[in-house]
């Protein structure tokens, strides 16, 4: 059967806009339903921690389940339980359906993470893989640059609800392209038995970790990371006695290039996924812009990565993408460094180019990094492979979580951030981007010595 490559990139594309584009969005709406709730603030977390910890739960559980039953199927099944659940949430909410609908929606997200990028791998060649992948991550971004401003703008005209029923419109018309336009299937193991045991200790070891570090630095981290922990154990005792494990370690063994590609990925995550977060404190308290305003130069590294992940996608076709992603992960780190200078005085042109560069440098490691992630398994695996990029991503994104409010807490404790305690949020905001730039060092390594040990495939 012939198969439509646009139209798998498109379909592929639609989907990895969507879902950037919600959360980005609902995080804008999030205080109009606090205050239409009167949610407080821990229920507010809680909003999009049930979406982060379920999408997590479940990513290598179903890349595997694609893997074995087919990639088209499960990924079919994810754009149906998301636009389902963004339904629910659109026109039966409350402040008790809120995190339950929210956790629906990770799980509907964690099996499109889990297939997409294995679909596109799985249509192209290896001399066009880093171009798809490079527009697939384009739309990532473009979705993550559009949520904020049209869920303000829905949000604003339309009421809040409005943003989840512009999810449900999008998620109609990849449910329609899936159903015409992608006629093959995708699956390679068959008469594999699926590790149940395994699965549900990987959900819950990952559950108990990311849980632990959202409590980062408070005392009640210690406990769920302990039992994360504990849970790593029983994992790798479980997945090395079954026959088909649901995560094969021996991979990561026998596959240095690949252990060492997502370690740099997990490191990238890690240094730069709460630069918005601390910017967006330093530019409304220390230079005293509203919330647009800041949004507004926030924007310039978004635009910057989807202009430039098509080119590098590309560009990783033709060099070891592991080599173009190790040079990303160094504009990164040149990026970030500069940062820890900042003071009250800092001109935002300042701020400005250091975004312009660092979209660049995440544009460089992003799409070459998965490029390579994805180039040195077996086919059979390509599932897994999607699945363990958006683990490391949403691990990634809680260690720089804790290591944001750690660090905060430590220059700050749990005092209100007013004017006399400013100069100790620009220290806390300082020393992060000084750890966020020694991690930069040490993921650029850990690139470099993937792209030693791998054969560009």
């Amino acid at each position: 059967m012939e198969i439509d490559k646009r139209a798998v990139l498109v379909t592929v594309s639609l989907s990895s806009f969507l879902t950037p584009f919600s959360g980005s969005s609902f995080n804008i709406a999030l205080p109009s339903i606090a205050a239409e709730y009167a949610l407080d603030a821990i229920s507010m977390s809680w909003a999009s921690l049930a979406y982060l910890l379920a999408s997590a739960m479940f990513l290598i559980p179903f890349g595997r389940l694609a893997d074995m039953y087919g990639r088209k199927r499960v990924f079919l099944y994810g754009i149906i339980v998301f636009t389902a659940s963004s339904a629910l949430l659109g026109i039966y909410p409350s402040s008790s359906t809120l995190v339950l609908f929210r956790a629906l929606q990770g799980i509907g997200s964690s099996m499109i993470f889990g297939t997409s990028l294995a679909i596109l791998v799985s249509v192209s060649t290896p001399q066009e893989r880093g171009t798809m992948l490079g527009t697939s991550i384009a739309a990532v971004y473009i979705g993550l640059s559009a949520g904020p401003y049209i869920g303000g703008f829905l949000t604003k005209n339309f009421g809040w609800r409005s943003i989840f029923l512009a999810n449900v419109v999008i998620g109609l018309m990849v449910l329609v392209l899936i159903l015409t336009k992608l006629k093959a299937e995708w699956r390679i193991n068959n008469g594999e038995k699926f590790d149940i045991i395994g699965s549900a200790a990987f959900s819950f070891m990952l559950l108990a970790l990311m849980y632990g570090m959202s409590k980062l630095p408070t005392r009640a981290a210690f406990l769920p990371i302990a039992i994360g922990v504990a849970l790593m154990a029983v994992f790798a005792i479980i997945e090395g006695r079954v026959d088909n494990p649901v995560l094969d370690l021996s991979i990561f063994r026998s596959n240095g290039a690949y252990t060492m590609f997502n370690i740099a990925a997990l490191i990238n995550f890690s240094a730069t996924f709460s630069l918005t977060f601390l910017l967006s404190m330093y530019l409304q308290y220390l230079k005293g812009l509203d919330p647009q305003q800041a949004g507004t130069i926030m924007i310039a590294a978004p635009i910057i990565q989807a202009i430039v992940s098509p080119i590098a996608g590309r560009l990783s076709d033709s060099v070891q993408p592991a080599k173009i992603a190790t040079i990303g992960m160094g504009v990164t780190g040149l990026a970030l460094a500069p940062l820890a200078f900042l003071t009250a005085n800092t001109s935002i042109v300042y701020i400005i180019l250091c975004l312009l560069v660092l979209g660049a440098g995440l544009a460089l490691f992003s799409s070459p990094n998965t490029n390579a992630i994805m180039g040195c398994v077996d086919k059979s695996l390509l599932g897994v492979a999607s699945s363990t990029v958006g683990t490391m991503r949403l691990t990634g994104q809680m260690l720089s979580q804790g290591i944001a409010m750690t660090l905060i807490a430590i220059n700050l404790g749990t005092a209100s951030i007013v004017p006399d305690l400013y100069p100790q949020l620009l220290t806390s905001i300082s020393s992060t981007f000084t750890v966020f730039f020694l991690l930069c060092i040490l993921g650029a390594g850990a690139s470099y010595w993937g792209s030693r040990m791998s054969s560009y495939n």
